[in-house]
């Protein structure tokens, strides 16, 4: 196929606008800057996409939607909004940029490639619009991997550990900035109730993590790079630390009493 990737989405800030880029096999190289929550600029670049293919009778060998954001919080601390804005970016720009490039990735019998996370697989503790979001682009890959088989494209699902250090997609900074604002627009009640000493300790917990995790992406990228050229993608990828990988295994394996038992 004439194009390898066409998206490499990365988050810019904490806004939805990403960029994305189009490989060829003779590696020329051409950006355009998008917002993957508007689906007139999707269509464009889709458009863009097709102005620059050498042959768009061949279609679109792969796409990798790998745009994302991050937060955190108690349930009870969340704002509806918060809950929105993260999978309009986390799911739903998965969800329009793969539906609009679609016909292309068909036409070349090409990858999609989507990134999850372990918290698509499993829940955790003041993570809930993480992963809300990412259990949304789980099922979302797995119902178009039913539908694809027939069209002969592979839809591959990357679920990475924790690379917070590598990814800064969360610091001490936004850490910070995040609890003053969770704080201070809660609902009375909740602040009576759960008090300041437990807000302050489960944002302490959040600091900590922020110094965690591995260093190299170069597991991630091996395992997308495998999704797009290997014969026989798998399904799903964990590049991630051992501890985690059992713990993804004993969560969506035992039944959730026992589950709970040993990590909650």
């Amino acid at each position: 196929s004439d194009v390898f990737v066409m998206t490499f989405q990365s988050i810019v800030s904490n806004t939805s606008r990403v960029f994305s880029c189009c490989l060829s096999h003779h590696r020329r190289r051409s950006s355009v800057q998008l917002d993957l929550c508007s689906e007139e600029q999707v269509n464009q670049a889709v458009e863009y996409i097709k102005d620059n293919l050498e042959d768009s009778e061949r279609g679109l060998w792969a796409v990798v939607n790998n745009a994302g954001m991050s937060t955190f919080g108690e349930v009870e601390f969340t704002s509806i909004d918060t809950y929105k804005q993260v999978s309009e970016v986390n799911l739903w720009g998965v969800i329009r940029v793969t539906k609009a490039v679609l016909p292309l990735i068909r036409r070349a019998k090409g990858r999609i490639v989507n990134m999850s996370s372990m918290y698509g697989r499993m829940g955790n503790i003041m993570r809930s619009p993480y992963c809300v979001s990412k259990y949304g682009v789980e099922a979302f890959s797995d119902c178009l991997r039913y539908e694809m088989k027939a069209w002969g494209v592979k839809v591959s699902v990357i679920e990475p550990g924790n690379f917070i250090v590598a990814t800064d997609i969360l610091t001490r900074d936004t850490v910070a900035a995040t609890a003053n604002k969770l704080w201070n627009e809660a609902p009375s009640v909740v602040k009576e109730d759960y008090g300041k000493a437990h807000f302050e300790h489960h944002m302490t917990l959040v600091g900590s993590y922020c110094s965690t995790g591995q260093k190299d992406m170069a597991p991630v990228l091996d395992d997308i790079t495998d999704a797009i050229v290997s014969k026989r993608p798998y399904t799903r990828y964990n590049p991630m630390e051992p501890h985690w990988w059992i713990r993804v295994q004993l969560m969506t394996h035992l039944p959730g009493a026992i589950s709970d038992l040993l990590y909650f």
